[in-house]
C-alpha cells in the first residue's frame, strides 16, 4: 500500500494527484483559509514553459506559483528555502500541477461542466478569513486578506472554481472505489502474519573512544554538515494589542444609559410567572375528549393516556413565550389563562389534539433598577466594548488603507508597540530556547505570512474581540551558526559520528558472516569486541500496527526482509547499530475474519480510486495535448535555484 504512494509521488501525474487528495478531499467545498490559494497557472508575460491545449503557461505565472507553493510548504516545514524545495523535486511538482490544472479546466469547459458565480461567491463569503468581528462577511477583511496573499478577487474565484470542478470530476472515483473480497483476502491475511528472529546490538559504548579531531578535521566536518547547525529563518514581529481592557474607560456605562436600558427592558424586569404543565397529544378528537374527561374526573394525564399507548410530557417552569414555542400560541394562551389544577383542551395543534393540565404556577417577582443594575452593567459594558473595539479597528483599517506605516498607525491610534525577539515560525528564539508563548501564535503566524515592508495587518487573537496590529520587522535568513560559537557541540557530534562509523564496521562484519552461514551468536562472539549476546524476538504485524509510529527500527526491518538473512539498522539516538536476523515466517489466514477482509477491501479501494483518478488525469492531459519548452523550464529552474540560497544578515 505504501509503495503506491511512493510511486505516485515520482510520476508526473502522481505528484498532482498526491497533493490533490489533500486539497480536494480534505477541504472539500468549504476552504477554511486562503493560504493555499494561488494565482492562476496560465498566462503571464515572458517565455512559455508549456502549452496545454490552446493555453500557454508563462514563466512568470509558474514562478509566482512556485513562490506560493514554497510559502505554503514552509507553513508545514518552517525554514524551507526555495533551493531546498527545488532540490526535493518541488519545481517539477509545481509545473505538473499547473499543467494538470489547466488540462482539467479545459476538459471541463469542453464537456459543459460549469460552476455558477453565485455559488462561488457564496463559498467565499462563508470563509472565516473574510469575516469581521461580528462573524459576518467583511469587505475590509476580504480586501486585506487578498492583499496579504497577493491575489486578486478574480484569481480567488478562479481557484475556487478549479477546486470545485476538480472535485466534480475526481471525487466520486476516489471516494467510492472498493476492492472485492477475493483480492482483499491475501492482504488481510498478511496483517495476521508473525515473524521470529534475533537481534544483536553493537553499541558505541562498547568500543574505544575515538581520538579528538584536529582543527582541520573539525573544520571539514563542520563544512560538510552545515545543515545540522543552520538556524531557521528568524523574524522580529512587531505588534500592538487592542483588547477590551484597552477600551475599558470608554466601555463603562453611565447612569443615564443604565436607566434608558432599564426602561427599554421594562417587560423583562416586570413581575411575571412561570407554569409547569403536563400534556399529551392525541391524534383522534374523540379519544382526546375521553382523556380530558378522565383527567377532570381526577385521573392524572399519564394514567388517562396509558390505555392509548401514549405518555404524558411535563414542561417545567415555562414562560408563556417558551410554552408557545413548544406547543402553539393558542395553547399557551389558554394554559396561562387557566388556574392551577385546571385542565385545558382538547385544543387542536399541528400534530393532533392537546390535553393539558396546569400543575403549578410560580410567581416571579420583578426587579428594581438597583436589582437589575449588575446585569445591565455587564450587558452595556460588553456592547460598548465591542463598539469601542470596532471604532479602533476602523481607525486602524483606515490607516492601512491610506498606506500608513506601523509606527504611524500606532501613534495615531495611541497604541503600545511591542516586538518579539528574532523568532522562528514556531515562536522559538534559538538563542534562548524555551517554550513559545501560545498567546503570540496568531501574531507570529501573521508575521511569517508577510514580508518586511508589507502593509501592517489586523489579526484577531482571542474570542473576546482582542486583536493585534502586526507588521514584519527585521528578517534574518537561515544560516549556520559560526563554528567558534558551537565548537563544543560540533566536537561532540564529530566524536559520536566517528564512534558510529567504527561500530558500523564491526556490525557489517557480523552481517557478512551470518549471511555466509555462521550462526549469529558465533559471529557476535568472534567480533573482537565485548558485545551483548543476541536476543530472540517474535512479533506479529497486528502488534506493529498497534504501535503506530512507535515501531522499533529492528522490528520494522524484520518485517521487510527474507528468512535466514541478516541486515543492519541504526540503533535509536545514535547509540550504535543493530543486526537483525530473521529465522522464520508464520503465514496468517484471514479467511474467517470478515471484518478484517472488509476493512482491507475498503482501504485498497481508496488506493485503487486514487490510481483511477491518476489515470483519468493522464488521459485528460493526452486528449488536451501538452507540449513542454525544455529550454525555458531549465532556465527558470536555474534562476530559482541560484537566487534562493540563504544568506545571513
Amino acid at each position: 500500500m505504501l509503495g503506491f504512494f511512493r510511486r505516485m509521488t515520482k510520476s508526473k501525474v502522481g505528484i498532482f494527484i498526491g497533493l490533490l487528495l489533500l486539497a480536494v478531499i480534505a477541504v472539500g467545498f468549504a476552504m477554511a483559509d486562503i493560504q493555499g490559494l494561488r494565482p492562476g497557472s496560465t498566462g503571464g508575460s515572458g517565455a512559455a514553459v508549456a502549452k496545454v491545449g490552446d493555453q500557454e503557461i508563462g514563466d512568470v505565472a509558474l514562478r509566482e506559483r512556485i513562490q506560493n507553493d514554497v510559502q505554503n510548504a514552509a507553513q508545514r516545514q518552517p525554514g524551507l528555502t526555495t533551493t531546498q524545495y527545488i532540490a526535493a523535486g518541488g519545481f517539477e511538482g509545481s509545473l505538473e500541477r499547473a499543467i494538470s490544472d489547466s488540462a482539467l479546466m479545459q476538459f471541463a469547459k469542453d464537456h459543459g461542466l460549469v460552476v455558477s458565480d453565485r455559488y462561488i461567491d457564496g463559498q467565499i463569503a462563508s470563509l472565516p478569513a473574510f469575516q469581521g468581528l461580528d462573524g459576518k462577511f467583511s469587505q475590509q477583511a476580504f480586501d486585506q486578506a487578498l492583499a496579504r496573499a497577493r491575489i486578486t478577487p478574480q484569481q480567488l474565484r478562479d481557484d475556487f472554481r478549479r477546486t470545485v470542478l476538480t472535485r466534480m470530476m475526481l471525487a466520486r472515483t476516489i471516494e467510492n472505489s472498493f476492492m472485492p473480497q477475493q483480492l482483499a483476502l491475501p492482504y488481510a491475511s498478511l496483517s495476521k502474519e508473525s515473524r521470529t528472529g534475533q537481534v544483536a546490538i553493537v553499541p558505541t559504548a562498547a568500543l574505544p573512544a575515538p581520538a579528538a579531531p584536529t582543527d582541520q578535521q573539525l573544520q571539514a566536518y563542520y563544512t560538510a554538515n552545515q545543515g545540522r547547525y543552520t538556524i531557521p529563518e528568524r523574524r522580529v514581529i512587531r505588534y500592538a494589542i487592542v483588547s477590551p481592557a484597552s477600551v475599558a474607560a470608554q466601555s463603562a456605562p453611565t447612569d443615564a444609559e443604565i436607566q434608558t436600558a432599564y426602561r427599554a427592558s421594562a417587560a423583562r424586569f416586570a413581575p411575571s410567572q412561570t407554569r409547569t404543565v403536563s400534556q399529551v397529544v392525541i391524534a383522534d378528537q374523540a379519544a382526546a375528549n375521553r382523556v380530558a374527561q378522565a383527567v377532570r374526573g381526577g385521573q392524572s394525564i399519564s394514567a388517562a393516556a396509558a390505555p392509548l399507548g401514549l405518555e404524558a410530557v411535563t414542561l417545567t417552569g415555562q414562560t408563556q413565550g417558551q410554552l408557545a414555542a413548544r406547543t402553539s400560541a393558542d395553547i399557551a394562551k389558554s394554559a396561562f389563562a387557566a388556574p392551577q389544577g385546571a385542565v385545558v383542551g382538547p385544543v387542536r395543534s399541528p400534530l393532533g389534539f392537546v390535553v393539558l393540565k396546569v400543575d403549578a404556577i410560580t410567581q416571579v417577582p420583578g426587579k428594581s433598577i438597583e436589582q437589575a443594575r449588575p446585569e445591565l452593567v455587564a450587558e452595556l459594558t460588553k456592547t460598548k466594548s465591542a463598539t469601542a473595539l470596532g471604532a479602533v479597528q476602523e481607525k486602524i483599517d483606515g490607516g492601512i488603507t491610506d498606506g500608513a506605516t506601523f509606527d504611524e498607525i500606532v501613534a495615531d491610534a495611541k497604541l503600545t508597540a511591542q516586538a518579539t525577539p528574532p523568532v522562528t515560525a514556531q515562536g522559538i528564539d534559538p538563542m534562548k530556547p524555551g517554550q513559545p508563548d501560545p498567546a503570540l501564535a496568531p501574531i507570529i503566524e501573521a508575521g511569517f505570512a508577510s514580508e518586511a515592508g508589507d502593509a501592517p495587518q489586523i489579526v484577531q487573537t482571542q474570542a473576546d474581540g482582542t486583536f493585534a496590529l502586526v507588521a514584519t520587522g527585521d528578517v534574518t535568513r537561515a544560516a549556520p551558526r559560526p563554528l567558534a560559537e558551537i565548537r563544543e557541540q560540533v566536537v561532540g557530534q564529530y566524536l559520536k559520528d566517528q564512534a558510529m562509523k567504527a561500530a558500523r564496521v564491526i556490525a557489517q562484519q557480523i552481517v557478512n558472516k551470518v549471511n555466509g552461514g555462521m550462526p549469529l551468536n558465533t559471529a557476535v562472539a568472534q567480533s573482537g569486541a565485548r558485545l551483548p549476546a543476541p536476543r530472540p524476538v517474535t512479533a506479529s504485524r497486528q502488534q506493529l500496527s498497534q504501535l503506530g509510529a512507535q515501531v522499533p527500527p529492528a522490528l520494522s526491518l524484520m518485517f521487510a526482509m527474507a528468512p535466514k538473512k541478516a541486515r543492519l539498522t541504526a540503533a535509536p539516538d545514535g547509540e550504535g547499530w543493530i543486526v537483525v536476523y530473521l529465522d522464520s515466517i508464520a503465514r496468517g489466514d484471514a479467511s474467517t475474519d470478515k471484518a478484517a477482509i472488509t476493512g482491507v477491501g475498503r482501504e485498497l479501494g481508496r488506493i485503487s480510486g486514487n490510481e483511477y483518478a491518476e489515470q483519468f488525469v493522464e488521459a485528460v492531459r493526452r486528449q488536451v495535448g501538452v507540449t513542454k519548452n525544455g529550454a525555458a523550464i531549465s532556465r527558470l529552474r536555474g534562476e530559482l535555484a541560484g537566487s534562493a540560497a540563504p544568506s545571513a544578515q
